[in-house]
């Protein structure tokens, strides 16, 4: 597999010529490796490269003062993690991996390069930043306007709908290597509190979660209990609307 063939897969990446495919993919400097729970970007260290996820999970997180963690976005396959570094040089938040994960690192000096030669990849490039600004206001509706079950419920969703572009969701289930205390820290909740959500859900015949898979029993359901509209991810369409 191309180390970049997930990129915007099921969200626009049709329209990226060959060439174009062929110039991202040259652009990658090296593929790395790191374990779960790594930290890997420091919130205001300079940066010189984008991280482009090929394989695990992801997340963007900031500190509060009290010691909690509230994690900004989650980033799957596919997902330039931190292409925003690009013009600002520096990151306001820390990027950490939840999950082994395997990464192409691409040299900013690169990407000016492309910026230079390719507008069309350019303006791709530029989409996939917007793309990551409308994940952002849907949390922030889903913080400041959903109960408990309604932001849980809208995290699976999401995450779903996400996975199941690029081919990593079958039947409703999914890969879920999140604990409840990192759902908790995407939901602004405790740990208990979403412990409690989650047995909700799987009572009322919505969704389970377990050993680290999740299953969406009910998606019609669940999507109103989560007011999940899935217009903002940009989709093709495709498997997340089998459900």
């Amino acid at each position: 597999m191309r180390i970049t063939g997930d990129f915007l897969r099921g969200r626009g990446r049709t329209a990226m010529t060959r060439e174009e495919k062929d110039v991202l993919e040259a652009a990658v400097d090296r593929v790395e490796t790191f374990p779960a729970r790594t930290v890997v970007i420091r919130r205001g260290e300079t940066v010189d490269m984008s991280t482009l996820l090929i394989d695990g999970v992801m997340c963007r997180y900031m500190d509060a003062r009290d010691g909690y963690r509230q994690l900004v976005a989650i980033q799957l396959a596919g997902d330039f993690v931190d292409l925003h570094g690009y013009p600002l040089r520096r990151l306001d938040h820390d990027v950490a991996t939840i999950s082994d994960v395997r990464v192409a690192l691409v040299p900013h000096d690169r990407l000016t390069r492309i910026l230079e030669t390719h507008p069309h990849l350019t303006r791709i490039l530029w989409r996939s930043t917007l793309l990551d600004a409308a994940l952002h206001r849907e949390w922030i509706f889903r913080l400041g306007r959903l109960d408990a079950a309604g932001r849980v419920a809208h995290v699976l969703m999401e995450l779903h709908a996400r996975l199941a572009a690029v081919g990593r969701a079958r039947d409703g289930r999914f890969a879920l290597p999140l604990t409840q205390q990192d759902l908790g820290e995407i939901c602004g909740l405790t740990a208990v509190h979403v412990n409690r959500t989650l047995r909700r859900l799987r009572e009322d015949g919505l969704a389970e979660v377990a050993r680290g898979e999740a299953r969406i029993v009910d998606a019609a359901r669940l999507a109103r209990v989560a007011e999940f509209d899935p217009d903002y991810l940009y989709l093709d369409g495709g498997p997340w609307q089998e459900l």
